[in-house]
């Protein structure tokens, strides 16, 4: 997340897109098989993950699903957690949970969708299922032993320090772009 979907996030957000992203890792050596960022000035279905989805499904050979972990910036939205199951994936991770996109990054529309589509309430999907599990993060890191837990929350919060600055950018700017539910 730090070295391959930041990058990408800065350069979308200067362009004017939102703070989302996502990669493609292997589960064999976590090495990146592809990262994204949200490109909804092309398209608004071009949600980090989506966008990710499309790109991995572009390149010519690819690994097969099982054999990928997929990452998320954020906790995926309704669209996305259906990509990422009619794509394959038996997992995702994330790093900011639906409501640190409402509160933290002022983005409510995930869990307005939620309550309004689908009449849940925030976390109130199935984080495991027949179809995949997810899993956030910042549980992991908390699971974790001294002295790794301590590098994972010195990590964790240079991360959300890089993000509450591209989000100022973000929302400074919104109101320039054409991207429906900015």
């Amino acid at each position: 997340m730090e070295h391959d979907i930041l990058p990408l996030t800065d350069k979308g957000v200067s362009a004017g897109n939102k703070v989302f992203g996502a990669a493609i890792l292997r589960k064999s050596d976590l090495s990146v098989v592809i990262a994204e960022t949200n490109n909804e000035l092309e398209n608004p279905l071009w949600h980090g993950e989506v966008h990710t989805l499309k790109r991995f499904y572009e390149l010519g050979e690819k690994p097969a699903t099982k054999d990928l972990i997929f990452l998320s910036t954020h906790e995926p939205c309704t669209m996305c957690m259906s990509a990422i199951t009619w794509a394959g994936f038996d997992n995702f991770y994330y790093f900011f949970s639906h409501e640190d996109s409402r509160d933290a990054f002022a983005i409510p529309h995930d869990l307005k969708i939620l309550k309004e589509v689908f009449g849940l309430e925030p976390g109130g999907y199935r984080k495991q299922n027949a179809f995949w599990h997810s899993f956030a993060i910042a549980d992991l890191v908390a699971a974790e032993d001294e002295p790794l837990r301590q590098r994972l929350v010195d990590q964790t919060a240079r991360i959300k320090d890089v993000y509450a600055t591209l989000s100022e950018r973000y929302q400074s700017g919104k109101g320039e772009n054409d991207i429906p539910l900015n």
